[in-house]
C-alpha cells in the first residue's frame, strides 16, 4: 500500500499532522495503537479539566456558595459520575477528530509501527496481522508516557501514573503525590477539593519550579491554604505498598526522615519519549528522537513532531511543530520553526499562567527590566465573582519597555495569558499597552493596572 505521508500516532501532533497534509492534497495513513487523539484528548488534558471542573464547582458549592447568597445543603461529590462525564467529554473530541479523519480523507490503521527501512513501515494489527505500507515521508509523533522510578516501582492500584489518576474506583482517603509539575498540582488539587488528604513533595526548593519564583510562593500558600501538606526541597528515598496502601521514606537536608503513609501515591516526575522500532534512527542521549532544523532525522524521509523530540513538550507545542514539519515536507519554499514562545498553563485553583522570560532569567542574564505588578483583589470584576486571588506580574526591558514575560496567577490565567503573548510576539512596549482601552469592568484590567505599576502609576493601588 502506498501514499504521500505515514503519520506513526495520532495524538495532538499526529492528528494535527494529518489534517494539515490533507489541506495540502496529500494522502495520508495515520497508524495509531489505540484511539485519535492520543494522550491529550484520552489520558490527559481533556479529561483532567473536565474533572477538575467538577471538583471546582463542588468546592464551590459546598464550601462557597454562602458568600454568594446562595442556600445549598447536603451537596456532595459522586465521583462515579464525575469520572463518566470526563470519559463523555474526552470520547465527544476523539469523536470528533474520527470525524475529520473523514472529512479529509486520511485512513486511519490500528496497530503497532516498526520503520524498516526510509519510506518503509511495517504495522501489526491488534489481530497479529502484519502489513507493509511505503511512502516517501513518514512522520514519527509517537508522545511520550510516565516516567518511571526505580524506587517507587507502579502497579496501576497503590503507586499510579497519571492514567490511573484518572479513572481510580473512589476517592482516596489520603494521597502521596511526587512531582509538584502541571501534572502534579492539578491532580493535588483535584482530590484536595474532594476530601482526600494530599502530601504533594517536591525535590526542587520551590514548587511549580518551572514557573516565576513569586508564582511559585503564591501556589505554595494556596495549596497550605486549602489543606494540602506541601514538602519541597525533600527526596522520596522508597516507596513501598502496605497493607492500606504505601508507605514512603522521605529525607530533607537538615531535617529529620520523614515516613508518610497514604492510600495511593501518584507519581508525577516527568516523561519519557515513546519512540517506535527504527533501524538505524539516531537519538538524543535522553532517548528523544534527534532532529534538524526541518525536524528530519538522520533516515531520508523520516521526520519526527511532538513529544518524542523532547524540547517544550506541550500538546499546543506539539502541534505547532507538527505543522511545520509538514509544510516543510510539502510546501516548496517553507521554512519550518521551532517554538519560540510557549504558554504554559495550569488548571488548579489559582489558576497559573505565564509566558515569556522569568525574573530570574533576566537577573541571570543581567538583563535591566522593570516589574510591574497588581493583584486581582483590586479589580472589580474579580471582587464581584468572589475571586480575588492571585495577581499579574509583566516584566519590560528597562531602557526600550519592551514586554519579555508575563505571569498570571488567579481566576480566568489560562485565558487571559494570550493578551501578553500577542504583546510579546508583536513586539509591544509598555507605551503600547498602555494606550489600550481595556473593557470595565473585565479581569484583563488586571494586565493594564501591572503595566501602568511597571512605570508606577497604578490607578487602583
Amino acid at each position: 500500500m502506498a501514499t504521500d505521508l505515514i503519520i506513526i500516532g495520532g495524538g495532538s501532533a499526529g492528528y494535527v499532522a494529518a489534517i494539515r497534509a490533507a489541506q495540502l492534497g496529500k494522502q495520508v495513513i495515520c497508524i495509531e495503537k489505540e484511539r485519535v487523539g492520543g494522550t491529550c484528548l484520552n489520558w490527559g488534558c481533556i479529561p483532567t479539566k473536565a474533572l477538575l471542573e467538577s471538583a471546582e464547582l463542588y468546592r464551590k458549592m459546598a464550601k462557597a456558595a454562602g458568600t454568594y447568597g446562595v442556600e445549598a445543603q447536603g451537596v456532595t461529590a459522586n465521583w462515579e459520575a464525575m469520572v463518566a462525564r470526563s470519559r463523555t467529554v474526552s470520547d465527544r473530541l476523539c469523536g470528533g477528530i474520527e470525524f475529520l479523519f473523514k472529512k479529509h480523507g486520511i485512513e486511519r490503521l490500528q496497530g503497532t509501527a516498526r520503520i524498516l527501512a526510509p519510506g518503509v513501515v511495517e504495522l501489526t494489527a491488534p489481530d497479529g496481522t502484519v502489513s507493509e505500507l511505503r511512502a516517501p515521508k513518514i512522520l514519527i509523533a509517537t508522545g511520550a508516557r510516565t516516567r518511571e522510578i526505580p524506587a517507587f516501582p507502579m502497579d496501576g492500584k497503590r503507586i499510579i501514573g497519571s492514567k490511573q489518576a484518572l479513572t481510580l474506583p473512589s476517592v482516596p482517603a489520603s494521597m502521596l503525590v511526587i512531582g509538584s509539575g502541571a501534572i502534579g498540582s492539578e491532580f493535588s488539587y483535584l482530590y484536595s477539593c474532594l476530601g482526600c488528604k494530599v502530601t504533594l513533595v517536591e525535590a526542587l526548593s520551590n514548587l511549580l519550579p518551572n514557573e516565576d519564583d513569586d508564582v511559585s510562593k503564591a501556589m505554595e500558600r494556596a495549596f497550605k491554604k486549602s489543606g494540602m501538606t506541601c514538602l519541597v526541597g525533600a527526596k522520596v528515598e522508597s516507596v513501598v505498598t502496605t497493607e492500606g496502601g504505601v508507605e514512603a521514606h522521605i529525607t530533607r537536608p537538615g531535617k529529620p526522615d520523614t515516613h508518610v503513609q497514604a492510600e495511593v501515591c501518584l507519581v508525577a516526575v516527568g516523561v519519557v519519549p515513546v519512540v517506535p522500532e527504527a533501524t538505524g534512527l539516531q537519538l538524543t542521549e535522553r532517548g528523544f528522537v534527534q532532529v534538524n532544523e526541518r525536524y528530519e532525522t538522520n533516515l531520508a524521509g523520516v521526520y519526527a513532531a511532538g513529544d518524542c523530540i523532547g524540547g517544550v513538550m506541550l500538546a499546543h507545542a506539539a502541534s505547532y511543530e507538527a505543522v511545520q514539519a509538514v509544510e516543510g515536507m510539502f510546501l516548496s519554499g517553507a521554512v519550518p520553526k521551532k517554538p519560540a514562545l510557549v504558554p504554559g498553563c495550569m488548571y488548579c485553583h489559582p489558576q497559573v499562567a505565564s509566558v515569556g522570560l522569568r525574573e530570574r532569567e533576566l537577573r541571570q542574564s543581567g538583563i535591566a527590566y522593570k516589574v510591574g505588578k497588581f493583584p486581582f483583589q483590586a479589580i472589580g470584576r474579580a471582587v464581584a465573582a468572589g475571586s480575588t486571588d492571585g495577581f499579574v506580574k509583566l516584566l519590560f526591558g528597562a531602557e526600550h519597555g519592551e514586554l519579555l514575560g508575563a505571569h498570571i496567577v488567579g481566576e480566568g490565567a489560562t485565558e487571559l495569558i494570550a493578551t501578553p503573548q500577542l504583546g510579546i510576539s508583536s513586539e509591544l512596549t509598555d507605551a503600547d499597552l498602555h494606550a489600550m482601552i481595556f473593557a470595565h469592568p473585565t479581569l484583563g484590567e488586571a494586565i493594564h493596572e501591572a503595566t501602568l505599576a511597571a512605570d508606577g502609576v497604578p490607578i487602583h493601588a
